[in-house]
């Protein structure tokens, strides 16, 4: 069974236990090893560091004994070491030992030699500069053993360790580039790119001038170029290392504008000025032909004053027939560069929404001019509201001067039996149908206090 993966932590951990004086412990590992006879006269001697460099050129042994013997017997010699007063010596010897295999174990040798240079990370203090070149050794270990992922969750403490160690940018460079090696070994260009950004970013204002930022800085420059994810150059522009490019190499930088900012046909022209050189660096032609296919797609939905684009737009630009625009707008979709949908029976794109390549005055210019034209939309909307909203209150306001209207009218022209003509013209007395003498209604008669 593999050794439990060993957890590199911030703060030094008890991870071994060992009881006893150090001259007890090294006639112990020296019998294990079996070369007392050589360490013991240095024992009773008192030469701690004579004992100490006997018992390590000998440790190499280790790989050979039992698996379940390993770790207990590495964490005693790790002890042993911590005793002295020349940590640094000793340490590195024991680090490159566990570089080698263990031919007890070769299908679990790895996991235990990772864990034991856990345990000697771990047992360092913070602040001890030996943490640094046993992450190192680590590092190398992990590049040569295929076990990137169980140091990937590590990598963001590295700032603070640097503080930790007082770190210069040098070596802080060489660490980054250690981890951007392991990185390109197992093919996680998103991971190495990430960490050359780190490590051309320690040079000075002096040092990117000097070759090896140049070297660095062209090393970035190609994996970006050839990444199939890699979309946005502007990461690359705000370098400093980047930008001497433009006196160095300033046929690598005038390409490395045209995937930051410009499009197909400028791609098309620097290939003409400069025929052969993407063929001469071992750039991968094709890939970056449909990267600057996918980018100018994306600039041309990014100016466009509608959100409409025509089939017949699309296919000029990219320089494709009309018949692969949908296949090369799902493409841009699919890298996150827009967002929409097909009209195909109006052979269009509508578009919802883009990503802009960069981001200056230009773009500055277009939001204004897009937020001018919502603008005067939105105020013809609320100007067709407004009106709206007055012709409705009109037509109530005449709707109810109507009905007033009617209802004077009619308090006029009739009498208090009812409206119109009911009631007005009924006949009273007991004439017939013929007619007859109209009775008039008698007088009512007052009532007095004699009625009752």
């Amino acid at each position: 069974m593999a050794a439990p993966e060993q957890q590199l932590a911030t703060r030094p951990q008890q991870l071994v236990f060992v009881d006893g004086v150090f001259s007890d412990l090294a006639q112990e590992m020296a019998d294990y090893l079996h070369i007392s006879d050589d360490v013991k006269p240095l024992i009773e001697q008192d030469q701690k560091d004579e004992v100490l460099k006997k018992i390590i050129l000998a440790s190499v042994a280790l790989h050979s004994v039992p698996e379940k013997e390993f770790t207990a017997a590495y964490n005693l010699l790790i002890h042993l070491v911590l005793q002295s007063d020349n940590i640094s010596m000793f340490l590195p010897r024991v680090c490159d030992n566990l570089m080698k295999p263990v031919g007890s174990s070769l299908l679990n040798g790895p996991s235990l030699s990772l864990n034991v240079l856990g345990n000697i990370f771990n047992l360092l203090e913070p602040e001890n500069p030996l943490r640094y070149n046993v992450f190192m050794t680590i590092l190398r270990f992990i590049k040569e053993n295929g076990m990137l992922d169980t140091i990937t969750n590590y990598l963001s403490s590295l700032p603070e360790w640097f503080k930790d160690w007082d770190t210069n940018e040098e070596d802080q460079r060489k660490l980054y580039l250690e981890v951007a090696d392991v990185a390109d070994e197992y093919l996680r260009e998103d991971l190495s790119f990430q960490y050359i950004l780190k490590a051309l970013n320690t040079f000075d204002d002096e040092e990117v001038k000097s070759e090896e930022a140049a070297k660095l800085a062209l090393r970035a420059l190609k994996i970006a170029l050839e990444s199939l994810n890699h979309l946005d150059f502007q990461d690359l522009l705000a370098v400093p290392a980047i930008q001497v490019l433009s006196d160095t190499h300033p046929v690598y930088f005038e390409l490395l504008t045209i995937f930051a900012e410009k499009d197909l046909e400028d791609y098309n022209d620097f290939n003409d000025e400069h025929e052969g050189f993407i063929e001469k660096e071992h750039l991968n032609g094709e890939v970056l032909l449909r990267k600057i296919r996918l980018l100018t797609f994306a600039s041309l939905a990014a100016s466009a004053p509608s959100r409409e684009i025509p089939y017949e737009q699309i296919a000029k630009a990219l320089q494709i027939p009309i018949e692969e625009v949908e296949w090369w707008v799902i493409d841009v979709v699919r890298a996150n560069l827009v967002e929409g949908k097909f009209a195909q029976k109006k052979k269009i794109f509508n578009l919802h929404q883009t990503r802009y390549r960069v981001f200056g005055e230009k773009q500055w210019r277009e939001v204004g001019d897009r937020l001018d034209g919502w603008k005067i939309l939105l105020q013809n909307v609320i100007g067709t509201l407004r009106r709206g909203q007055a012709d409705v209150e009109a037509l109530k306001k005449r709707e109810q001067e109507d009905i007033e209207r009617r209802l004077a009218n009619a308090g006029i022209g009739g009498n208090s039996s009812g409206f119109g003509g009911f009631g007005g013209g009924g006949r009273r007395g007991g004439g017939g149908a013929g007619g007859g003498d109209r009775s008039e209604r008698a007088p009512r008669k007052e009532r007095t206090d004699d009625d009752d």
